[in-house]
């Protein structure tokens, strides 16, 4: 076996070793479970510089950000328009169009209706940086946008806490942070695109194929926004464009569902069925742990538990973080504690489920999620019932749980 990424299994799937091989035999596939993973096309070329393990956050145990000081915030945009079109308050598209005006160009993830998948993208201006509007609880395909960027020019990256660990090891190597802020966020975790497909395949079997896709948005609060909107082309009214743009007000959706309304989408993601193997065993990313200059999320707790318009935690971990914030003034800011920012955000990686490979395999079968969770997830949940019951009493009594 050669000194190159073949070593590694179930990584995080980044797509940063895709940049950095220096005879680009490093492509980024979407595996049989439907998780992203670096595969070598023509391993006879391969010439052993180990520049793909150099840089990989999945082949080190620490990150590659060192003396990282968390300072911890509240923040929203002062844009009304902004921080209802936005996930939470806005603040990473701020971040975004602040930074696109002093030169930067920015590096997000959009949805391609087409490919039927998240991506990572380069945007020079607002409009197209726009795309970006948006959570997508799927996992993003690098290997395009990573492999267009260059690093004498300055660049705003945001990504999952692990493509960023990763992409700080990259430009570490080159010696270009100087070029860079990145931007990462509390990470669920990220589910198979299998589910992903399933889940979109079913709907349009209903209202024709999809133009449109967004999981969340403020119809009900924002402590009732995990719902999930798709339009079908045969809605002519709709503008494709016109639905990223900030100014634009939303019509009705052809699709609309709701998390507290059961949907099988936000069911199977949030039960943590089908996450890819290192969310539940080797993530190293949750509370403060980062290798970003700037973590953002959805500041959950019951400090604001009243607010509907959407408030995100802000955490810096650099000077150049810090900086940034004190620069922003399209922004309202208050520092919090660590606890507060943290309060609801996941401490902890998930436990995989027993059902783990069942619920993949009839994934991979296409089987409707319905039928899934009736054959794997309920019986699971029954089984669950007397553990939780005596996590609770271990809770009540202020030790640890007997059962994850």
């Amino acid at each position: 076996m050669k000194k190159n990424i073949t070593k590694l299994k179930d990584c995080y799937g980044c797509g940063v070793c895709t940049a950095i091989c220096p005879v680009k035999i490093i492509d980024l596939k979407e595996n049989e479970k439907g998780f992203y993973s670096p595969v070598i096309v023509d391993e006879n070329k391969c010439i052993e510089c180990g520049l793909c393990l150099k840089i990989c956050g999945f082949n080190h145990k620490e990150l590659a950000l060192d003396n990282a000081d968390p300072k911890c915030y509240a923040g929203y945009s002062d844009d009304p328009i902004v921080r209802q079109k936005c996930s939470s308050g806005g603040v990473g598209f701020e971040i975004g169009r602040q930074l696109l005006g002093k030169g930067y160009k920015a590096c997000g993830v959009r949805y391609n209706i087409g490919k039927e998948r998240a991506e990572h993208f380069i945007a020079d201006n607002i409009r197209d940086f726009g795309l970006s509007i948006g959570s997508k609880y799927i996992q993003s395909y690098t290997q395009e946008a990573f492999l267009s960027i260059n690093r004498k020019e300055k660049y705003l990256i945001t990504g999952t806490p692990c493509q960023i660990d990763s992409f700080r090891r990259l430009i570490q190597h080159y010696k270009a942070e100087d070029n860079f802020i990145l931007m990462d966020f509390f990470c669920h975790g990220v589910p198979s695109m299998l589910l992903w497909r399933d889940y979109l395949h079913s709907v349009e079997s209903k209202i024709g194929k999809s133009k449109y896709v967004a999981w969340r948005n403020k119809r009900n609060g924002w402590h009732d926004s995990w719902n999930i909107s798709i339009d079908s082309v045969e809605d002519e009214s709709f503008d494709e464009i016109k639905a990223y743009d900030i100014e634009f007000e939303e019509t009705s959706h052809r699709y609309q569902s709701r998390w507290k309304g059961g949907d099988w989408f936000y069911k199977f993601f949030l039960g943590n069925y089908c996450l890819n193997k290192c969310c539940y065993k080797s993530c190293k990313y949750k509370m403060m742990d980062s290798s970003a200059d700037i973590r953002i999320g959805d500041l959950w707790g019951k400090e604001f538990e009243k607010d509907e318009l959407g408030t995100n935690g802000v955490v810096t971990f650099t000077e150049k973080g810090k900086d940034l914030i004190k620069e922003m003034t399209s922004c309202s800011f208050q520092s919090i504690t660590e606890k507060s920012v943290g309060a609801a955000q996941m401490s902890k990686c998930p436990t995989m489920p027993i059902i783990y490979n069942g619920v993949i395999k009839a994934l991979v079968k296409e089987t409707p999620l319905e039928e899934i969770y009736k054959r794997w997830v309920i019986p699971y949940r029954i089984m669950r019932i007397p553990q939780r019951a005596v996590n609770m009493i271990c809770y009540k009594l202020n030790k640890k749980p007997l059962f994850h």
